[in-house]
């Protein structure tokens, strides 16, 4: 008996074991209703877990979802446009992922760009870039024009209630030649590098050069010519940016008057140039952009047909910064801008702007604005001035 029961003990401290070992190498035999014991008498649970693999090939792997979105409430008391409401005012979708040498994106937004009531689903980034050389990378497809500092910017951490107006009007977002909105992107190729490392290994020049249709996101090339965008800056010590840019090219199939009713189309130019300076290190931020722009606008930035009014010329600056009064939780921030359709100062918009942002974590952040504008477009020179109120709840996941 004593025999026995040893025996016994043995056995069920085997099975035991088996069952232990099986329950942490074995799952995939569990969820298929195969025995443990079974596939532990014939030595093949750690097997049947290893034929019950999947091996991912390495670039779906490298696949990443993310996205975010920006609630929006803005109140302004502006002269016969009062408004109140609030606003869905971005949302996106991303794919990142590598394959070899090469990255690629795909980016769709939901926004309300093209005004309340009109909301848009649109892809806005497609693109694959050749990443094997730090000083020589090429980008095809669809992507952010290589212009300006604040265009590439992230619209989050770019931290203000929209960019600065200058921007949206002569970097392709609400254009004044005449594009939908376009988030400042366009098709073509590019190609970009950084290099002329100093002793520490950080590069003190950086190289763009693109060549794009012109017409915007998801538009093909109207009087098939080429816009061209170049841009070059230096970076002296860590943080600093100081850089140039310039852009030549046109929109096509604008109308550019009437003969006896009946219209008559052709392109409008669009040469440009920005000189850019920024600090950006620590939670400090402080960037300023000048930006001038030679060729007619349109009536609107929905508009095909020509506004001569506005004139073949167009500027605009803004300098801003944004400081941190407790790091990591809550900055501080101040900007002032100005944009003149017709390059004179009848038609100036200005901007004077304070506000803070809060940090619940790196995933939420809140930002508060408040704006006095100085609006000389406004027909009556008695209401030029107005005060504009916005709140945006901005997550990332």
């Amino acid at each position: 008996m004593k025999r026995f029961m040893m025996i016994a003990l043995c056995m069920t401290g085997t099975l035991l074991t088996a069952n232990a070992q099986c329950t942490t190498h074995g799952s995939e035999c569990t969820a298929q209703n195969r025995s443990c014991d079974k596939h532990q008498h014939e030595g093949e649970c750690k097997d049947c877990n290893k034929k019950r693999t999947i091996q991912l090939p390495q670039w779906v792997k490298n696949i990443k979802f993310s996205g975010y979105g920006i609630l929006q409430y803005q109140a302004k008391d502006r002269y016969e446009d009062k408004t109140n409401e609030f606003k869905l005012r971005l949302m996106r979708m991303i794919l990142d992922g590598k394959i070899g040498d090469f990255a690629w994106r795909a980016q769709i937004q939901g926004t309300l760009a093209a005004g309340s009531g009109n909301s848009t689903l649109q892809l806005v980034d497609l693109y694959a870039e050749w990443q094997k050389y730090d000083f020589l990378k090429i980008r095809v497809g669809q992507f952010k024009r290589a212009f300006t500092f604040e265009n590439p910017t992230h619209p989050i951490t770019q931290g203000w209630y929209s960019y600065a107006m200058v921007i949206n009007n002569l970097s392709g977002f609400t254009d004044r030649a005449g594009e939908k909105s376009s988030g400042g992107r366009d098709i073509g190729i590019q190609v970009q590098g950084d290099f002329l490392k100093n002793g520490n290994g950080r590069n003190l020049l950086h190289y763009q050069l693109g060549v794009y249709n012109g017409e915007g996101i998801n538009t093909g090339d109207k009087d098939n010519r080429k816009d061209i965008i170049g841009g070059l800056w230096v970076m002296p010590i860590e943080g600093v940016r100081i850089g140039a840019f310039g852009w030549t090219g046109s929109k096509g199939k604008i109308t550019l008057g009437y003969n006896n009713g009946v219209p008559i189309t052709g392109s409008i130019e669009k040469n440009r140039y920005c000189i850019s300076a920024e600090y950006d290190k620590n939670e400090w931020t402080f960037r300023a952009e000048y930006i001038h722009s030679q060729g007619w606008g349109t009536v609107s930035t929905t508009s095909s047909v020509v506004d001569y009014a506005k004139k073949d010329k167009a500027d605009g600056w803004y300098v801003f910064g944004i400081v941190p009064i407790i790091k990591s939780k809550l900055h501080a921030k101040a900007r002032y801008q100005t944009y003149r359709q017709s390059k004179e100062w009848s038609s100036a918009q200005t901007m004077y702007e304070v506000g803070v942002n809060y940090f619940f974590n790196k995933n939420l952040q809140l930002n508060l604005e408040y704006a006095r504008v100085n609006d000389k477009t406004i027909t009556n020179p008695d209401k030029h001035n107005y005060n504009m109120g916005d709140i945006e709840l901005a997550f990332r996941f």
